[in-house]
C-alpha cells in the first residue's frame, strides 16, 4: 500500500527521545529515514533498560524501527564532509543538539541551505535557538518544570509532580512534525527550503497555558495544584469506589442534572449557585465531596452501570496490564511486532496514523548500530569498499 511520505529523504542527527520519536513517526508515513550515529555506542538509548533477550534496549526498538543507521565521527573533518554530501540528498534534515553544536561543526542551516537550498532543517532542542536561555542544555523534566507543567500538576498539599510520561520530549516531536509538514506544503508552492526551531519548553508552556493562562491574567493569582482535577471543571476527575477508581467528568448542565439523580440529589436540580460550571467552581471541594460520598460505597462496576445509564461520561481506572490487553486498543492494532534480527520479535505500539488510503506503518525494525553503512556511503555517495574500509580504520565511520 502507498505511503504517504513515499520518496521523503530524512537525515536524521537526533538521539535520545525527542528527535528520534519525530523521525520516527516520519518513517511511519512513508519516509526513508538515515539515522546518523557516533561510531563508538551510538545512540545512549541504545543502552537504556529494560533490554530484550538479544541485549537490545526495547525503547531503542520502539524510537528508531523503521531507520537505516550509519555511523559518522562528527569530530573528523572528513566526517562533517560526508555530512554535507548526505545533505544535499536530504529533503529533511532533523537534529535535536544544544543550539550551536551544528554550527561550530558546520552543519548548520546556514551552512547546509549552501549545498541545498530546499533543505528543511528541523531543529528540536530545550530552549530553542533564541532567548537568553538558549545555549543552555535541557532534558523533559527540565522542559516540563520551565514550561509552568510540574508547578500546576500533582496534590495542593504535595511537591510540583512531573507528568508520568516523558511529554515534553513527546509533544516536542509531534511540533516538528507538523511543522516540517507545513514547510514541506511552502516547499512545495515556493520551491524554498526553511528553518524549523522547536524548544520544549516552548511545547510545555502552549499546551500548559490554554487551561492555566486566563485564569492568572483574569485573577492575577496564579493556578494551583488540583490533583486529577483540571482547573476549569467541577465535578471532573478520579474518585475511589469500593474495589478501584472511576473517572467521573461533568460538563454540560445535561450531565450534571442527570448526575443529581443517580447519586439521589435531584434537590440541587436548579439551585443557580451549582448551575454552570464556573459557578460550581466556586464550591469545588463541596461537589468534590458529593461525588466522592457517592463512590466510595459503591462498586466500579455499579458506577459505571449507574453512570453510564445517565450518559454521564465516566470510566474505569484500568491498571497499565489492563491497557496494554485492552479488546479497542487491540482492535485498533495499537500493540505490533517488529521482527528484529537479533532479538527476534519484539512488541512495539502501533501506528496512530489511521488514514483510509496511506495508513502508517510500524512493523520494520530497528537497525543495529552502523547496519546500512555500506549501503549509504556506497550505493548513495559512491565510494568503494576499500575507502569505506579506511574510513572505519581512521575513525570517521
Amino acid at each position: 500500500m502507498a505511503k504517504a511520505l513515499d520518496g521523503l529523504k530524512v537525515l536524521d542527527f537526533t538521539r535520545m527521545y525527542a528527535g528520534p520519536f519525530c523521525t520516527m513517526l516520519l518513517g511511519e508515513l512513508g519516509a526513508e529515514v538515515i539515522k546518523v550515529e557516533i561510531p563508538v555506542g551510538g545512540d545512549a538509548v541504545r543502552t537504556t533498560p529494560p533490554l530484550t533477550e538479544g541485549g537490545e534496549s526495547h525503547i531503542f526498538t520502539i524510537l528508531n524501527r523503521g531507520k537505516k543507521s550509519i555511523t559518522l565521527n562528527l569530530g573528523s573533518e572528513k566526517g562533517c564532509e560526508l555530512a554535507r554530501e548526505l545533505a544535499k540528498w536530504a529533503d529533511v534534515v532533523v537534529e535535536n543538539f544544544t543550539p550551536g553544536v551544528m554550527d561550530r561543526l558546520g552543519l548548520g542551516y546556514e551552512e547546509l541551505r549552501k549545498v541545498n537550498p530546499r533543505l528543511i532543517f528541523a531543529s528540536i532542542s530545550g530552549f530553542g535557538h533564541t532567548g537568553p536561555r538558549s545555549s543552555q542544555p535541557a532534558f523533559d523534566l527540565v522542559a516540563q518544570a520551565m514550561g509552568g507543567l510540574t508547578s500546576v500538576t500533582g496534590f495542593p498539599h504535595d511537591p510540583p509532580t512531573k507528568a508520568g510520561p516523558a511529554i515534553a520530549d513527546f509533544s516536542g516531536a509531534l511540533y516538528t512534525v507538523i511543522s516540517i509538514l507545513a514547510a514541506l506544503q511552502y516547499r512545495w508552492k515556493t520551491g524554498e527550503g526553511q528553518m524549523v526551531d522547536i524548544s520544549l519548553q516552548d511545547c510545555i508552556w502552549a499546551l500548559t497555558a490554554i487551561e492555566h493562562l486566563p485564569f492568572y491574567l483574569l485573577t492575577g493569582r496564579a493556578p494551583q495544584r488540583h490533583g486529577n482535577s483540571p482547573p476549569a471543571q467541577t465535578p471532573f476527575g478520579i474518585y475511589p469506589a469500593k474495589n478501584g477508581y472511576v473517572v467521573v467528568a461533568v460538563v454540560t448542565i445535561g450531565q450534571w442534572e442527570g448526575f443529581l439523580r443517580v447519586v439521589g440529589r435531584e434537590d440541587l436540580i436548579g439551585d443557580e449557585r451549582y448551575f454552570t460550571q464556573a459557578q460550581r467552581l466556586n464550591y469545588r471541594d463541596e461537589m468534590e465531596a458529593l461525588v466522592e460520598e457517592w463512590t466510595r460505597k459503591r462498586s466500579v462496576e455499579e458506577i459505571l452501570n449507574e453512570l453510564g445509564n445517565a450518559s454521564v461520561p465516566c470510566s474505569p481506572v484500568p491498571a497499565f496490564d489492563e491497557v496494554a490487553n485492552d479488546p479497542q486498543l487491540a482492535y485498533r492494532g495499537m500493540t505490533t511486532d517488529v521482527e528484529q534480527l537479533i532479538s527476534g520479535k519484539v512488541k512495539v505500539p502501533g501506528s496512530i496514523f489511521k488514514l483510509s488510503e496511506t495508513p502508517g506503518d510500524a512493523k520494520s525494525p530497528a537497525p543495529f548500530l552502523g547496519q546500512h553503512n555500506y549501503e549509504v556511503y556506497s550505493n548513495l555517495l559512491g565510494y568503494s569498499e576499500q575507502e569505506i574500509g579506511e574510513f572505519a580504520d581512521a575513525g570517521i565511520v
